[in-house]
């Protein structure tokens, strides 16, 4: 059935006169008859009959009337609801963070991403940056912060910052501390491939420097917690000293000969189409990361 033929048959019922339908719908009243005519063919029914008043519908035309209200209701409705989604567009947006910067960025994100899109969901995945750089690449992610990644043909990267890593200890240090100085001291660290370790271990295998590592350790907080207990200092850029949560203070020392800055990546997949919500969400995660990595 012709839509645009039903309207025209709703448009002369209603106005029950074939001229002033032909008005309204800024159409010719010979071209209106026509269309009409047309859709009762179609049909094989009278829909119309005239009366010295003008028309009203026969009994078929009284039933395709009551059809065709709703069907042109549903068709508003339908045009509002998708209006409504463009609006406040619906899905699922997935970002990945590795367990410090959710810990600093996450609830923050969380609630302006839903202030923008009530009716999408934010789904926040946290695991370390090499795996979240795996997931990446096999596409369960939208977007992503990682620790100098190495390259990957598949994604995206865009550095929001640069952090100096630090030596952070339960015990008094200089402010600032070569980097042949790790030597001598027990270290707690996190385990091969962590972005953090291997980017410690590229800096001090070159220069001969032999770490005396204790205890290998993936958690940020449990690593903390050691130092805290006093099993070993740690190395870890300076936005992790926020993570101490222990009464007595915590010592940090700048590395440097040579300086040792830690890249904090945004990565997003190349060829995965993005969402309004989606470009919202790496928005927002820019605009966090730099804010918070800046301070």
């Amino acid at each position: 059935m012709d839509l645009g033929r039903l309207e025209y048959f709703v448009g002369v019922a209603e106005a029950g006169s074939f001229s002033r339908a032909a008005a309204a719908l800024n159409l010719s009243q010979p071209a209106l008859s026509r269309q009409v005519q047309l859709l009762e063919e179609e049909l094989g029914q009278r829909l119309l009959v005239r009366t010295g008043r003008g028309v009203e519908p026969t009994e078929s035309g009284a039933a395709l009337l009551a059809h065709a209200r709703g069907i042109f209701e549903l068709a508003e409705k339908a045009r509002a609801d998708l209006a409504e989604r463009q609006a406040s567009p619906r899905g699922q947006v997935t970002v990945g963070l590795p367990p410090r910067v959710a810990h600093a960025l996450a609830a923050d994100l969380v609630e302006r991403f839903r202030e923008a899109f009530p009716d999408a969901v934010i789904s926040v995945q946290e695991a370390l940056s090499v795996r979240l750089r795996e997931w990446l690449v096999a596409g369960r992610l939208d977007v992503a912060v990682l620790f100098d990644p190495p390259y990957a043909a598949q994604l995206q990267y865009e550095t929001v910052a640069r952090e100096p890593v630090v030596l952070m200890s339960a015990s008094p240090l200089r402010p600032r501390m070569r980097m042949a100085e790790l030597a001598g001291l027990p270290l707690v660290l996190p385990s091969g491939p962590n972005a953090l370790r291997q980017l410690i271990e590229d800096q001090v295998r070159p220069r001969g420097i032999a770490l005396r590592v204790v205890a290998e350790v993936d958690s940020v907080q449990t690593v903390l917690s050691l130092v805290a207990r006093g099993v070993g200092a740690t190395v870890l850029p300076a936005s992790g000293r926020a993570l101490w949560t222990w009464p007595q203070p915590a010592h940090t020392a700048v590395l440097h000969a040579p300086t040792v800055r830690n890249r904090v990546v945004l990565a997003v997949p190349r060829t995965r189409p993005a969402t309004r919500p989606t470009r919202h969400a790496v928005a927002l995660v820019r605009e966090l990361a730099a804010a918070h990595y800046g301070a």
